[in-house]
This record gives structure tokens, C-alpha cells and sequence, in this order.
């Protein structure tokens, strides 16, 4: 017969003895722990319409926190909720973070054979202009122009995860974010005929 292995013991541990076999280095516990909770942590960190690679940043950042705080969870049998809360938290910074980040322009730099010196000076003054009227936009309506207008996204879906926002904000967000681009280019003197 076979010798028991720690997995084998831990099997039917409760997650306050799970927690401190892996205190002590034990890896099986730590196995048997994730196993155990990796649907949870992945599903609520799906929950945000997160992409697939910050999914995946969420759950191992979730189970780092658990490695860094295993000694201050007072109700071990909780763990399930304290899991959850801490991938909430994660998720949401995760979004907090991408609606910080300005958007990068997607101007094509490469030059038209078919246009002149003087006209490829003139439509780069009105790109510029045109990039200049969209930093003028909140960073949301940015983010979500560029997904719709640039990123070419299959679906609403995949808009309303590349932008971290539900894909009923979608329209009325992309309403208000063109009005205000057509009202900064008209101010801008820029015409149907400049674009």
C-alpha cells in the first residue's frame, strides 16, 4: 500500500487546517486550497468583463494577498467571501486603472504617394487638429470612440470589455462623446470637407 501523502490528509481538512499546513510550506494544501477556489476567484474577476490576461492578474494577485495575509483571517471558514471581496477589490482596480490611462492616437504616419508635399502638410495639420479635439473628450468617451471608431471589435461585448463598461453605456456614452467632438471641431473651423 501506497504511503499517505499530505494531500491525502488534507482532504478532508477544513480550510483553518488548510491554512496552516500552507503556512508551514505545505504545497499540497496550497493545491487543495486553489483547487478548491479557483472557480470562485476566476468567476467573480470575470463578473467585471475583464480581458482574459487581467483576469488572470486578478486571480494570481488574489492568491498573492492570500499568501501576505493568511495569519490575519480571523474565521478561516469564511475564506470563500474573504476570496471574493479580495478579487472585487482587485477587479476594480484593474478598472479604476485602465479608466486613468489616456489613449494613445492611432495616427498612420505613413505617407500617400498619391499626395503632394503641400496636401500631406495640410492633412497633418488637420489630423492633428483632429486628435487635439479628441484629448478634449472625458477619457471614457476617448477610450470608447477609439474601441468603436479604430480598434474594429466584433462586438458590443468586446467593446464593453476593452472600455470596462456596461454595454447599455455603450450608446448614450458614444452619443454624448460624438456631440462633443462635433461641437470641438466646428470650433476648431474644421469642416465635412477638411475631414
Amino acid at each position: 500500500m501506497a504511503p499517505r501523502t499530505r494531500l491525502d490528509t488534507a482532504t478532508g481538512c477544513r480550510n483553518a487546517e488548510l491554512l496552516e499546513l500552507a503556512a508551514r510550506g505545505d504545497q499540497a494544501a496550497w493545491g487543495r486550497l486553489i483547487e478548491e477556489y479557483e472557480g470562485l476567484v476566476h468567476s467573480v474577476a470575470r463578473s467585471f468583463g475583464l480581458q482574459a490576461a487581467d483576469v488572470h492578474d486578478v486571480v494570481q494577485t488574489t492568491w498573492l494577498r492570500l499568501v501576505q495575509h493568511r495569519h490575519t483571517i480571523r474565521d478561516p471558514e469564511r475564506l470563500p467571501g474573504w476570496l471574493a471581496v479580495t478579487a472585487r477589490r482587485e477587479s476594480l482596480a484593474v478598472v479604476r486603472s485602465a479608466s486613468r490611462e489616456a489613449p494613445r492616437p492611432m495616427v498612420d504616419e505613413t505617407p500617400d504617394p498619391a499626395v503632394g508635399p503641400e496636401g500631406s502638410v495640410v492633412d497633418r495639420e488637420v489630423a492633428r487638429q483632429l486628435w487635439d479635439s479628441v484629448d478634449h473628450l472625458s477619457p471614457r468617451q476617448q477610450r470608447l470612440l477609439i474601441a468603436l471608431f479604430r480598434e474594429e471589435l466584433n462586438s458590443y461585448d468586446d467593446v464593453a470589455a476593452r472600455c470596462a463598461m456596461p454595454v447599455g453605456s455603450i450608446g448614450p456614452t458614444r452619443a454624448r462623446g460624438l456631440s462633443r467632438l462635433r461641437r470641438e471641431i466646428t470650433d476648431r473651423g474644421l469642416g465635412p470637407a477638411d475631414l
